[in-house]
């Protein structure tokens, strides 16, 4: 069974993170993709709802999708959530994030975890470039979205999941 990890907070999930998720399905041939939450993701402050609020939105997302699971990790490097994958999917943000030094002990860890990466699938996202050896091809919109976005002012490019559940009231 072929699996990715979409790694990320998901706070609150768009059709942007669905989007990536299934096109990587599509040209990965994945037989699913796991999205993983991390319980303190590097560079990201707390975030506006729980880590367990987060996880039952994502699950109810998940029941309506097949190839689509969710957990919780308490890794932090993307190299370690991806342990056992044969994708990591992402957007263009975490792909620099995954090659700036400040988030490793030294270049010497960079190195190691990149090194551990499986193939990446990565989302082009505006203003940030994207290796063509690791573009995942979706469709020009996704790369507008962000869940920050959508809590300030673009609340339909929210899940429905989110949007229904009461835990961002901007998309209410």
């Amino acid at each position: 069974m072929r699996s990715g990890v979409q790694p990320g907070s998901f706070d609150p999930p768009t059709l942007a993170h669905l989007a990536m998720a299934f096109a990587a399905v599509r040209h990965h041939d994945l037989d699913r993709v796991v999205w993983t939450v991390s319980r303190q993701p590097l560079g990201k402050d707390a975030g506006r709802t729980t880590v367990d609020e987060r996880l039952d939105v994502l699950r109810t997302v998940a029941a309506d999708h097949r190839w689509l699971e969710v957990a919780v990790s308490d890794a932090r490097l993307v190299a370690d959530l991806a342990d056992g994958h044969d994708v990591v999917v992402m957007g263009a943000d975490k792909w620099h994030q995954l090659h700036d030094p400040a988030f490793y002990a030294d270049e010497a860890a960079m190195a190691d975890a990149l090194a551990r990466l499986p193939t990446c699938a990565v989302a082009p996202r505006l203003g940030l470039g994207v290796p063509d050896e690791v573009r995942l091809d979706v469709p020009g919109w996704v790369a507008r979205q962000s869940s920050t976005d959508a809590v300030e002012g673009a609340s339909w490019t929210a899940l429905s999941a989110a949007r229904t559940s009461g835990l961002w009231p901007a998309l209410g």
